[in-house]
């Protein structure tokens, strides 16, 4: 997703971020969630229970505010295509969904615009 389709499709989160932001990477990092062979680590965010990894950058957590992080958190974690959620850290979930990456993107940012002012 580019910065075009941003301003088009969630006009008040774009009035919000600074000039420099030209990709959707600078916002929210969203990776498939799998099973590392090579690692011992345990990692909290199971890959069987939760398919992918979610991380709000502090550009967009400077875009939602404190009052709006947790009405957009409450938001994801009850929306319709998510299965499964599980909060790690204030910006960083594991979710299971049947959504790709872009449909998550399209996911997020549409909680967010919602949320703010």
């Amino acid at each position: 997703m580019n910065i075009e389709v941003i301003e088009k499709n969630y006009p008040k989160v774009f009035k919000k971020l600074p000039e420099d932001i030209d990709a959707l990477r600078y916002l929210l990092v969203i990776d498939e969630n799998y099973n590392d062979d090579d690692s011992d680590e345990f990692d909290a965010i199971d890959p069987e229970d939760f398919n992918y990894l979610v991380y709000v950058t502090e550009v967009l957590q400077e875009v939602m505010g404190e009052r709006v992080m947790v009405q957009f958190i409450k938001a994801l974690e009850a929306h319709k295509d998510i299965q499964e959620f599980y909060l790690s850290e204030i910006d960083l979930y594991g979710i299971q969904t049947d959504l790709d990456d872009n449909g998550i993107a399209e996911l997020v940012l549409g909680i967010v615009e919602e949320h703010i002012v």
